[in-house]
């Protein structure tokens, strides 16, 4: 019977015999893969999202295929072979998990949390949020940029607090909707947003997955609006806002 081992080797010698035979496999670089690897995240996430195990397991196939596409590439360019990178994540994992590979005690997730984040600033990290990618997706980014800050205590100390921070936010966004200026307006909107998902960490709601869940939830019941007004002999078109507000409500019910 074949072992794990034995697979992920096979996996390897596909992917040298692929960058060597194959022409299109032969002409992708690091920046051209780039792309590609951002879209087989986003196929991984919705197939998480989906509770889709099937496709889980396909898409965790092709970001490892991705993952030894770039290694293979750094081989080529002389910066890394495949077993430094294996090492590098295996050290860093017991480097970063003292209360499993040494006497650190920790009561809970948060205390993990905190000594990963004290043990990056040892390794010569200058600030704690310098591991946050650039390209994250802003909703993404702006609660990884919370959660690190946490870290070292940069925190409010209840939720409502929390709160009246949005509703101040929301005065100042008001505020500056009165002067008619654009770039005051958009940056008071961007306080809003931040407020609005540091709350939502104080609710221990993922702001990303319940904007996603949200924007499910009209795709569905917009394009059932559009084949309910088709059923009617209708188009959204020619439709005032009332009517289509009639069949939306419509849907609701029945959803």
């Amino acid at each position: 019977m074949k072992s794990t081992a034995d697979s992920f080797l096979a996996l390897v010698t596909i992917m040298d015999e692929l960058r060597e035979q194959c022409p299109w496999d032969r002409k992708q670089t690091i920046h051209t893969l780039r792309s590609m690897t951002l879209e087989e995240t986003y196929e991984l996430a919705d197939a998480i999202d989906a509770n889709d195990w099937k496709g889980i397991k396909e898409e965790l196939g092709d970001m490892l295929l991705h993952i030894l596409f770039y290694t293979k590439i750094g081989t080529e360019q002389q910066q890394f072979v495949l077993q430094e990178v294996i090492d590098g994540i295996a050290q860093k994992l017991i480097t970063r998990h003292p209360h499993i590979y040494g006497d650190v005690k920790v009561d809970n997730a948060e205390d993990v949390k905190r000594n990963w984040e004290q043990i990056k600033m040892k390794e010569g990290k200058k600030s704690v949020l310098s591991g946050v990618p650039k390209s994250l997706p802003a909703v993404v980014k702006a609660t990884r940029i919370q959660e690190k800050a946490k870290q070292v205590g940069f925190e409010w100390d209840n939720r409502e607090d929390v709160w009246k921070k949005v509703e101040e936010e929301m005065g100042e966004l008001k505020e500056a909707i009165q002067t008619n200026k654009l770039e005051e307006i958009k940056e008071e909107f961007g306080d809003l947003l931040f407020s609005l998902i540091n709350y939502a960490r104080f609710l221990q709601v993922d702001a990303e997955a319940a904007l996603e869940q949200t924007n499910k939830k009209f795709m569905y019941r917009f394009q059932a609006m559009e084949s309910m007004a088709t059923e009617k002999g209708l188009n959204l078109v020619d439709m005032t806002l009332a009517e289509m507000d009639a069949l939306w409500n419509e849907i609701k019910r029945k959803q």
